[in-house]
């Protein structure tokens, strides 16, 4: 057996590694969750209902720690999970248990479908919560044949709506100029500074996304409950555990160990096993970081690998207690490398749940996905959205899947910064500039300053900054229009920033089908002609401490010529410190919003190009908070 060798210039760092490898061997273990009551018994060998606990929400991708990985499954996870029981003779039946948890739509919806498939296969679903929601409730109607609530629980299926957020007003009280160009009538990125509610053009794309949203909703919860959206009263919740009983809202009413008892019943047996989340946890930590350090893949064996990519678009991740997750260029080139490099990796899908970010980062991914697509069959699956940037690393792919539910467009680049020149003056504070050469009219300073957060655009510097934005968007059309295939009519009538559902992107040629990661992988295994159960391997791009050390993006050693990039310990990493001080005070500000303020938090990390040394970004216009 050869051991692959590690890349060069990290013998600074084995003892660490070292100690963190031998840290997480108790680390990794976690301490058992409670099960709401102790099963009969537990042997996974026999017949069995098998369990699968949503408590901690199905993420796109683990949190990040110091340690490397979070405690939760991911989304990935749970549809690997599920492909497991359709091939399990043992099962006999499933429950879910939700716990109160909450979900974004677009992944309610595909586990939705997923557990529809296993009652297909004729075994008796059973899920329990302590209370839904919209889309908790959407994915119970679609994938179980009997579904508890607690007595004391409620069902809030109350519709759906978006909270846009605007502070104009409050940066005029403060004496902030907000200098803000953008491209793309729909797109409204600007307005959250400049206006103090939305443009008719920016409410009428909103609306549009909802309304697809809104239909996906409704039909989905309907059809699995087999009574139409006014006799569930899907839209006029919340609902009392009663009162929701009464609509068929839900079946029953109990404790989580009384709709245990109950599917066991209905299987005829006393054996539960956990088989995601919880208990069923497989090991994690630093142990599943450290293979980032080699050029090796996690198997020999021919396989698709599905690459999880989620939050905002920038050069580099960063962050180290978990608070730094994105889309890092750096990090994910560094991983679609040595993709394209392994020749067990027969096929990609990458799942993509971002709002956007930088346009120089999706750009450069761009181009990595297209080199990548070159040599081998590449799927994107979205999740809650693919918008603005996130929709530029989309349009690479060979074939584009996505939920009803999903967000996807909003093509469209915004440049532009906040001037806090004329608040100092308020307070006394003088601002000074000075050039090399005399500047009566003052020309050079605004162009030398131009991104200054003490000094406002002249009308010459703001041409000159729209013309890089008008730029910035035609080479963004011009990606999307190579990737898709479009012709430039068609993809002017779905771009300048509109926002669509899932089906409304169909219909534009933005995405080829409505389905979920499961309809993404079942393509991939056809394109590279593998056997639909060959092993799948799911991929994070680096974060956490190893990110932020710079060992997430080192190049693996040249097979010819064992050369390899060295981690540079001076500057990026003390970039990162920097970064991660700025989002330890984002999020004690924003944390106690809770979904409210990490939407709003994405928002700012999606906009936070503007905030260092690149001029345009492409992100998603608003803090979209959607309930």
């Amino acid at each position: 057996m050869t051991t692959p060798r590690a890349p060069r210039g990290l013998g600074a760092w084995s003892a660490l590694l070292a100690v963190l490898a031998a840290l997480s061997v108790g680390a990794c273990e976690g301490r058992p969750r409670a099960h709401g009551g102790p099963a009969t018994r537990s042997d996974p060998g026999e017949p069995h209902v098998a369990e699968l606990d949503l408590g901690a929400g199905l993420p796109e991708r683990e949190s990040t720690s110091l340690l490397g990985d979070g405690a939760e499954d991911s989304f990935a996870d749970f549809v690997l999970a599920v492909r497991e029981l359709e091939d399990d003779s043992r099962v006999r039946g499933v429950l879910v248990r939700f716990g109160s948890t909450s979900l974004g739509l677009g992944r309610a919806e595909e586990a939705g479908a997923l557990l529809g498939r296993l009652r297909g296969r004729g075994l008796h679903a059973t899920c329990h919560a302590d209370g839904y929601g919209n889309a908790t409730l959407l994915l119970a109607a679609l994938g179980c044949d009997e579904v508890w609530l607690s007595p004391a629980g409620d069902v809030d299926s109350v519709g759906l709506a978006a909270q846009l957020v605007f502070g104009r007003a409050l940066l005029e009280r403060l004496k902030v100029s907000a200098d803000f160009l953008q491209e793309g009538k729909y797109k409204g990125a600007s307005e959250p500074f400049l206006r103090d509610g939305p443009s008719p053009e920016a409410r009428e794309s909103l609306r549009t996304a909802l309304t697809g949203l809104r239909s996906a909703w409704l039909l989905g919860i309907a059809a699995g409950r087999g009574k139409t959206a006014e006799q569930l009263g899907l839209e006029d919740g919340p609902h009392t555990a009663e009162a929701a009983r009464e609509r068929a809202l839900v079946d029953a009413l109990g404790f989580e160990d009384e709709a245990r008892a109950a599917a066991l019943r209905g299987a005829g047996l006393q054996n539960v096993v956990v088989r995601f989340g919880g208990a069923a946890r497989r090991p994690g930590g630093v142990g599943r970081l450290l293979r980032w350090l080699t050029p090796a893949s996690a198997t020999r064996t021919p396989h698709v690998a599905v690459v999880r990519a989620s939050g905002a678009i920038a050069l580099g991740a960063g962050g180290l207690l978990g608070g730094g997750d994105g889309i890092g260029a750096r990090e994910l080139d560094a991983v679609l490398r040595r993709l394209r490099e392994d020749p067990a990796t027969r096929a990609v899908v990458l799942r993509i749940d971002s709002p956007g970010g930088s346009a120089l980062a999706s750009d450069l991914l761009w181009h990595a996905l297209m080199r990548l697509r070159a040599d081998k069959p590449l799927a994107v699956s979205v999740g809650g959205m693919a918008a603005s940037g996130g929709y530029y690393l989309a349009s690479a792919a060979h074939r584009v899947f996505a939920d009803a539910t999903s967000i996807v467009g909003s093509i469209g680049v915004v440049g532009g910064k906040l001037s806090f020149a004329r608040s100092l003056a308020e307070l006394g504070v003088h601002v000074e500039a000075v050039t090399p050469t005399p500047d009566p009219d003052g020309r050079a300073a605004a162009r030398a300053l131009y991104g200054s957060p003490l000094a406002a655009w002249d009308e010459a510097t703001r041409a000159k900054v729209g013309s890089a934005i008008r730029g910035a968007y035609e080479l963004f059309l011009a990606r999307i229009a190579e990737g898709r295939g479009l012709e430039r009519p068609r993809l002017d009538a779905a771009a300048e920033g509109r926002l669509m559902g899932g089906r409304d992107a169909l219909a534009a040629g933005l995405v080829d089908e409505i389905g979920g990661l499961e309809a993404a992988l079942a393509w991939a295994y056809r394109e590279a002609t593998l056997d639909p159960r060959a092993p799948v391997e799911l991929v994070s791009p680096p974060s956490g401490l190893l990110s932020m050390l710079g060992l997430g993006a080192a190049r693996a050693p040249d097979a010819a010529t064992g050369e390899g990039d060295s981690p540079d310990p001076s500057g990026p990493a003390a970039l990162r410190v920097a970064a991660l001080a700025r989002r330890a005070a984002r999020d004690a500000l924003l944390g106690p919003f809770g979904s409210d303020g990490v939407a709003v938090g994405l928002y700012l990390d999606s906009l936070a190009p503007l905030l260092g040394d690149e001029g345009v970004a492409a992100a998603l216009p608003f803090a979209l908070v959607l309930r």
